[in-house]
């Protein structure tokens, strides 16, 4: 082409955000278009791995990262019933470890670091208000059409989300399933609860058909508190349709909540019933992706959760959206001229390591949620192995670069 060729992406969250400035930083011109109208995020905290830190470091993002971010010092598991510590894990030395820190952060604070390392750029153009009706790919370049128009671009990415258009019309293969678990999320501010309810770092309480997490937000100012439970959405969003329940994110009365965790400790009931409101999401995922069709065909790739939406048990949903971008950033980078190769390198790059964390996720509900002669195995091994069972390195480590 005689000029550079155009990156189209859909979606403006924190996948969409981060694939512009990874296509951006390989030399591509990008257009984002969002539908809402404006960049938000609302009512959840994100965990960022230090295979995630890593990226953003590379991207220049250290310093935008540490102003809001957390650093929790260690990582806590206890029995949400009992209130017994069950095993802990120190994150305090992951730099040494792996590299770089692990931080948490309110989604809100990430979706606008990432929103500022692009809203400068000459070579990124954000369009918001700006809903995807659809696209085509002829071979030689995509076109997307829009509310506000088409637009034309040598490549298309869909980082749309659990509910992408991109991926409906792309593979076809019907939408999300309900999981039977619901979120409660909450956001204190730390100076406003008791001492004994502040923390720097991030604890799991393990109940049976449920868990709570809570960690620091907000450079530590904040703690974000979400209770998981397993049981039917309320109101009837059970029936609802598709585009309902891609919106179903509304306040809830804390005595649900309260009622949900009334069998565990007290430590844990002082917690939440600090909590004088609550968002609840109703959680919808996909199977472990199984091939690297499902992430690029043609001149369109799904980044995120478009390509995998994954239950938050091992706390990479938003991390993984960052792996994608970068590994697409590199792809471009490398590709030349051929950008159906590039973005079927990406995909096979991608898929596995996107598998195996949705499959992970998978078991870890299993393991959170467990109930009888399953649940006291969970608290004899994490007693007996600690550190063991709560380290991941095949996710953190320097050798997971090779699967992005």
């Amino acid at each position: 082409m005689a000029s550079p060729p155009q990156l189209l992406v859909a979606g403006g969250g924190i996948g969409g955000l981060a694939a512009a400035l990874a296509g951006a930083r390989a030399g591509w011109p990008v257009r984002v278009f969002e539908r809402s109208a404006a960049f938000s995020e609302v009512g959840a905290g994100v965990q960022l791995g230090p295979n995630v830190v890593r990226v953003l470091q590379g991207w220049g993002l250290d310093a935008a990262l540490r102003a809001v971010a957390a650093f929790p010092p260690r990582l806590q598991v206890r029995d949400a019933a009992s209130g017994q510590a069950l095993a802990s894990l120190g994150l305090a030395d992951m730099p040494a470890r792996y590299g770089a820190p692990y931080a948490t952060v309110h989604r809100a604070d990430l979706l606008a670091l990432l929103h500022a390392a692009v809203a400068t750029r000459a070579d990124v153009a954000l369009q918001l208000g700006q809903r995807v009706q659809g696209f085509e790919d002829d071979g030689g370049r995509v076109r997307l059409h829009t509310a506000g128009g088409t637009a034309e671009g040598a490549a298309l990415v869909g980082a749309d989300g659990l509910w992408s258009g991109v991926r409906t019309q792309l593979l076809d293969d019907g939408p999300p399933r309900l999981t039977g678990h619901l979120a409660y999320r909450a956001l204190l501010l730390q100076a406003a609860l008791p001492a004994a309810l502040r923390s720097d770092a991030v604890t799991a309480w393990l109940g049976p058909r449920l868990h709570v997490v809570c960690y620091p937000v907000q450079a530590g100012a904040a703690l974000n508190v979400v209770a998981f439970v397993h049981g039917a959405p309320p109101g009837g969003a059970r029936g609802a349709t598709p585009d309902a329940l891609a919106d179903w994110n509304h306040a809830t009365n804390a005595a649900d909540v309260q009622a949900a965790l009334a069998g565990c400790c007290a430590p844990l009931q002082d917690l939440v019933r600090t909590v004088p409101a609550w968002r609840l999401w109703v959680l919808a995922d996909r199977p472990p992706m199984s091939s690297a069709a499902q992430h690029a065909r043609g001149r369109v790739a799904l980044l995120g959760d478009a390509a995998h939406p994954m239950r938050p048990y091992l706390a990479q949903g938003a991390g993984m959206a960052v792996e994608d971008a970068d590994a697409l950033g590199r792809a471009l980078l490398h590709g030349g001229s051929d950008v159906p190769g590039a973005l079927a390198a990406y995909a096979q790059a991608r898929w596995q390591r996107n598998a195996r964390v949705q499959a992970r996720a998978l078991r870890n509900g299993v393991i959170f949620h467990a109930t009888g002669p399953v649940r006291l195995g969970r608290n004899l091994s994490l007693r007996l192995l600690g550190e063991r069972v709560l380290d991941m390195p095949w996710l953190y480590g320097e050798q997971a670069r090779a699967a992005r």
